[in-house]
């Protein structure tokens, strides 16, 4: 007896132990609980309707074949990881908010983290007409193709191939018509910054948007630095036409130099037709072609010489009942003509064949409810 003594003793006083430990875990655990709750209840009386943060993210990948003639091009064949961005966005105030995307498919060794990011702004909105915005963001530029967000490109023109559309900048904008126009000034750096080896380039822009019952206009007209004092001038005409099922649009670019301008020596045509067949298919046909015969150095975007057009199609199919977040896509395209760049995204008799699929998915989100 006197040897089980001991042992039972031990065990009482680890059971002890054990059940104190649970019972003050518990009570910190109700104590949090209960300081979360009173805050939440708090923070709902005197909250105005705000998102705090929505965080997610867009991911894309592909089977692709191309072929230059006739032959494969291997290097660009086969299985591709096309996008893996993430986002954040959000109210800080009712008056300022913020958006953050940073794509993490973009990882060359030439290149920063900030060069990957797609976007990093506030947006200041002192009245429902007035907004400013500082920060990394879209370079202002009209027409519909050159507005896809990188996960939404398929193929694509050699003007949009070429510039590098994300940089850093303000802006103000005015909504007004019942807030279906809205008029953006922007100054930001040059797209072709880099190109001209220059970090003190610059371009401004201004672009009109407007949402009408079957019209929605995306004009720009920008002066864009693409060397040291030297400027291009675009009139950049988007175009988007609906009815029914079916849409399409027609964007018309003219660039010219600012020191000697001309009309249509260097321009850009793009048209693309849409049909939704139904929730869960729609089919598109587009083609665009990009031109310039001025005899003088100076676009980056599309160089002299250059007359090249592309044309074709595809479907996209969405398996989720009125969900677009997944989405299946086959596309195919077919490129001829001539491209002053050698190094050019756009090669004659070119052909391109693509398979994929992307997702959006919205992670988290934290908002706060109206007033009671």
């Amino acid at each position: 007896m006197q040897q089980v003594r001991p042992k039972f003793s031990l065990i009482s006083l680890i059971l002890r132990k054990f059940a104190h430990q649970l019972i003050t875990q518990m009570r910190i655990k109700y104590l949090i609980l209960s300081i979360m709750l009173s805050l939440s209840a708090t923070w709902n009386v005197t909250a105005q309707d705000e998102t705090l943060l929505n965080f997610g993210v867009l991911t894309r990948f592909d089977y692709q074949r191309e072929y230059i003639d006739g032959s494969p091009l291997r290097e660009n064949s086969g299985f591709k990881g096309k996008n893996l961005s993430i986002y954040f966005n959000g109210d800080l105030t009712p008056r300022l908010s913020y958006f953050y995307r940073q794509r993490l498919n973009r990882a060359h060794k030439d290149e920063s983290f900030f060069d990957a990011t797609d976007f990093l702004y506030l947006t200041y909105k002192p009245t429902d007409h007035w907004y400013f915005s500082a920060g990394k963001q879209t370079v202002s530029i009209g027409g519909y193709e050159y507005d896809l967000a990188p996960i939404d490109i398929y193929f694509i023109s050699e003007f949009s191939n070429n510039i590098d559309c994300y940089q850093l900048g303000a802006s103000v904008s005015f909504l007004f018509n019942d807030r279906n126009d809205e008029l953006v000034f922007q100054f930001c750096q040059s797209p072709f910054r880099n190109i001209a080896e220059k970090e003190d380039t610059y371009s401004y822009n201004l672009l009109w948007s407007g949402a009408y019952k079957w019209f929605k206009p995306l004009w720009s007209v920008n002066f864009v630095e693409y060397a040291q004092g030297k400027f291009m001038n675009y009139i950049a005409l988007g175009n988007m036409f609906s009815v029914g099922g079916a849409s399409f649009f027609v964007d018309v670019m003219n660039r010219s130099m600012l020191r000697d301008p001309s009309l249509f020596l260097d321009f850009t045509v793009v048209g693309k037709f849409m049909y939704d067949i139904c929730d869960h298919v729609s089919v598109f046909a587009k083609a665009s072609h990009d031109h310039n015969k001025i005899n003088s150095s100076g676009d980056p975007s599309v160089m002299p010489g250059t007359s090249i057009t592309r044309a074709g199609g595809g479907f996209e199919f969405f398996p989720l009942k009125q969900n677009k977040d997944l989405r299946i896509h086959a596309v195919f395209c077919k490129t001829f003509g001539s491209n002053g760049n050698p190094n050019g995204a756009l090669v004659d008799k070119q052909t391109y064949a693509n398979i994929g699929l992307s997702w959006r998915m919205n992670l988290l989100s934290f908002r706060k409810k109206q007033k009671v």
